[in-house]
């Protein structure tokens, strides 16, 4: 075999492992974030939210760090999650699901020490059932719909409850708790309609701490707080409030190797169906990602990557396994097979990819396949 393809394919291979690209996990950030927002909340504690397998970046990596830093409170969404969580950390650590129990669930959920968020009188009921089942009190969060109608015991049934509350000491009741549906948004009023009709719930249980704050919540007052915060994309790099300064550090890095380089000339079609056409001579290269790895279809036309620092836009249609990109601003052969191209670094935060997008940094977050290689460091 010729040396130069030898060595050729020898750096391809230490370079992406066979796979599409480098998506780099950096722990450490994700260590000092936690710690921000820590100190943020203080004297409250705050947890976790690793729903969504940590939001596509690896809950076991992501919560034993987590739990290194003093996080004792991990919230998921699903059951599911909290089954596979639960056993992963360590007995002081508590795992609370969200959305609750679904019927059928609340023996396993008892049994291995899972924490149910109850959203409804119905759910209570099916706790409060278990517990008797089983002779012992049952520990549960409950959740209040203060104003995003999406989950939480609305306000016609506060007061049956607080009776059953009061009554049925079978369930004992970690906390009482809310989501925020605009903290992103400083000037949104539906903030301070959220913590009014909060302040009433706790008024009615008085007995009971309060968790309430996400990642934007954190940022609005220390109102928002509670005993117990839950930040979530603010712990993983994403800014917790639009238009502001993003206090925290980013956790991803995503690069992407190139598949393959060309020369086309003037009027040359680009991609699916062909919505782009080349104006003159253009470099062009192809990178091993598409929407399958969690790069949006409607980057079309309109996202970038990075190298060196320059922009290369996306020309034509974001395909399942792949993007072609114009490199004609670079230096003519600064890219070739096996190169890589920034998607997610320095030059292009969560933000910026969502924004062109059309899209929110949540989504592309957890959006990110399982076909790059994952570094955690």
């Amino acid at each position: 075999m010729d040396s130069a393809i030898q060595e050729n394919m020898a750096g391809r291979k230490a370079g992406t492992g066979g796979a599409s690209g480098h998506l780099t996990i950096d722990l450490s950030a994700l260590a000092r974030n936690y710690e921000r927002l820590a100190a943020e909340v203080a004297p409250a504690r705050a947890a976790a939210v690793v729903k969504a397998d940590a939001y596509g970046l690896g809950a076991d990596q992501i919560t034993a760090k987590l739990y290194a830093c003093g996080c004792r409170h991990f919230f998921v969404a699903q059951f599911v999650e909290a089954l596979s969580l639960r056993p992963r950390l360590p007995a002081d650590a508590t795992v609370l699901v969200l959305n609750g129990l679904q019927p059928g669930n609340e023996g396993a959920c008892a049994r291995e020490g899972i924490v149910p968020i109850i959203n409804s009188l119905e759910q209570w009921q099916q706790w409060a059932q278990a517990a008797r089942a089983r002779g012992r009190r049952l520990p549960a969060g409950l959740q209040f719909d203060t104003g995003m109608s999406r989950l939480g015991v609305p306000p016609e049934h506060r007061a049956a409850l607080a009776g059953l509350v009061e009554a049925d000491r079978g369930i004992e009741v970690l906390f009482i708790m809310s989501h925020l549906a605009s903290a992103d948004d400083t000037t949104s009023e539906q903030n301070g309609d959220q913590l009014a009709e909060m302040n009433l719930v706790a008024a009615e249980f008085p007995a009971l701490d309060v968790c309430f704050a996400n990642s934007g919540g954190i940022f609005l007052d220390k109102a928002y707080h509670g005993v117990l915060a839950r930040p979530g994309i603010a712990l993983y790099g994403g800014a917790p409030t639009t238009g502001m300064p993003n206090p925290v550090e980013p956790v991803v890095r995503l690069e992407v190797a190139v598949v393959q380089t060309r020369t086309v000339p003037a009027g040359t079609r680009i991609g699916y169906s062909g919505t782009h056409a080349t104006v003159g001579e253009t470099r062009l290269a192809t990178i091993a990602a598409g929407y399958a790895d969690g790069l949006p279809r409607s980057l079309s036309d309109r996202g970038a990557v990075y190298c060196d620092g320059i922009r290369l836009p996306i020309v034509g249609r974001v395909s399942m396994d792949s993007i072609t990109i114009d490199v004609s601003a670079l230096p003519k052969g600064r890219l070739h097979l096996g190169s890589l191209v920034e998607v997610l670094g320095p030059h292009q935060t969560l933000e910026d990819l969502a924004r062109d997008a059309g899209t929110i940094s949540y989504e592309i977050l957890t959006g990110l396949g399982h076909r790059y290689e994952r570094r955690y460091c």
